[in-house]
């Protein structure tokens, strides 16, 4: 039996409906929803809180529960543990939008729930779709992607037009 560890994200949108994504500094450099792992004796929704101004420098606070995202598959390497993760839809309080964790972030930027960025984590795309389609309390399975080709140091920054860049990581 594979390990489990839990985590927290948030589907966080702007007046527009482009939603907040975080590209992962390190590995394949997946884009994601910002979040994190839950600490002992932390309510997830705390850990959004905390996560959230950790990686981006926002006060939020959850609206909801989206759902909760069981990720499991072998896909990556057979080392990789299952995540249960809570995705909650999280509202803007104030606060400057920057990279404030770049050993975990490397950019930050709105995108439009249509026109996704790639490679991006196979639980924020099923939460995008579940949150912009108005679901709340989804229960649900994701499997792994296989891992993506690791891109290329000048190739970071998103060719979409669709993405308004907010932040990158000081070089």
């Amino acid at each position: 039996m594979s390990s489990l560890t839990s985590a927290v994200a948030a589907v966080i949108t702007d007046p527009a409906g482009r939603v907040l994504l975080c590209q992962q500094s390190q590995g394949h450099r997946l884009w994601c929803l910002p979040g994190g792992r839950i600490r002992q004796a932390e309510s997830p929704v705390h850990a959004a809180i905390r996560d959230i101004r950790e990686e981006t420098g926002l006060e939020t606070h959850m609206v909801d529960l989206v759902g909760i995202y069981q990720l499991t598959g072998n896909a990556c390497g057979e080392d990789m543990p299952d995540v249960l993760k809570y995705v909650f839809r999280g509202q803007i309080d104030g606060g400057e939008a920057s990279v404030n964790s770049p050993g975990r972030i490397c950019w930050l930027s709105w995108h439009d729930p249509a026109a996704l960025p790639d490679p991006i984590t196979p639980v924020a795309r099923a939460a995008i779709v579940d949150a912009v389609a108005g679901h709340s309390g989804v229960l649900r399975h994701v499997e792994r992607d296989s891992e993506p080709e690791i891109p290329d140091a000048e190739s970071t920054e998103t060719d979409s037009t669709e993405a308004e860049p907010l932040a990158t990581a000081a070089s």
